[in-house]
């Protein structure tokens, strides 16, 4: 009894946070109600609140739900050694790009970080956590690219802060146009040969970190004698 209630609690949870994310993704996240999830899920308000603090604890939940398994892999990327860290790189932007664009969850996810999404009010809460979470992944990305200058695939001067943000501005501004016409073109499709684009251009002239300036020493004035 006690194990079949725990199954009820967890479907329970997962049809709120479907609900959610087809609600969001429809009104906007600051103008849906948590009534109007419950509504949407078939359950009521109260079921809302066994789960779930307020609505920034849900909107945390449905975009964990879609976005960990890919934040797992990045962390251990970053945090292990890897054999070819550039290789690595390419499989996890390429893995980001064909899940974005194969599926239907992570398409609603993003489509409302990116374009349904106030960070106001009583969202305000997930701005802080969003930056905690691009901080976090910039780290793990720079771990990467400092293990690829370790195994001499970049150069020892390469600056590996400037190109973390470049790579992630890369990827952001892709997915974001991208879940605005979907229709543009196949991104599972095209994926490898964009990622292999940036990251062929990152090793063959990656930033590289400004050298120190030697300053000009004038030279001593001879005086005859």
């Amino acid at each position: 009894m006690a194990r079949r209630t725990k199954e009820d609690a967890a479907a329970t949870r997962e049809l709120l946070l479907d609900a959610a994310e087809r609600e969001f993704c429809e009104r906007g996240a600051s103008r849906t109600s948590l009534a109007e999830v419950a509504s949407a899920a078939g359950v009521t308000r109260g079921a809302v609140y066994w789960h779930f603090r307020d609505k920034s604890d849900l909107f945390s939940a449905m975009c964990a739900r879609a976005k960990l398994p890919l934040q797992t892999m990045l962390e251990r990327a970053g945090n292990t050694p890897q054999d070819d860290p550039l290789e690595t790189l390419r499989e996890l932007m390429t893995t980001a790009l064909v899940r974005l664009a194969t599926d239907r969850r992570s398409q609603a996810v993003f489509e409302v970080l990116f374009h349904k999404c106030e960070l106001t009010g009583e969202l305000a809460p997930i701005a802080q956590r969003r930056q905690a979470e691009r901080s976090l992944c910039l780290a793990h990305v720079e771990r990467l690219l400092q293990q690829a200058i370790d195994a001499g695939q970049l150069p020892p001067d390469s600056d590996t802060s400037l190109a973390t943000h470049a790579l992630h501005a890369f990827m952001s501004g892709l997915m974001r146009e991208w879940v605005l016409e979907k229709n543009a073109y196949d991104l599972a499709a095209v994926a490898p040969a964009l990622v292999e684009m940036t990251v062929t251009g990152l090793r063959n002239d990656p930033p590289r970190r400004p050298g120190r300036v030697r300053p000009r020493v004038r030279p001593r004035s001879c005086t005859a004698t």
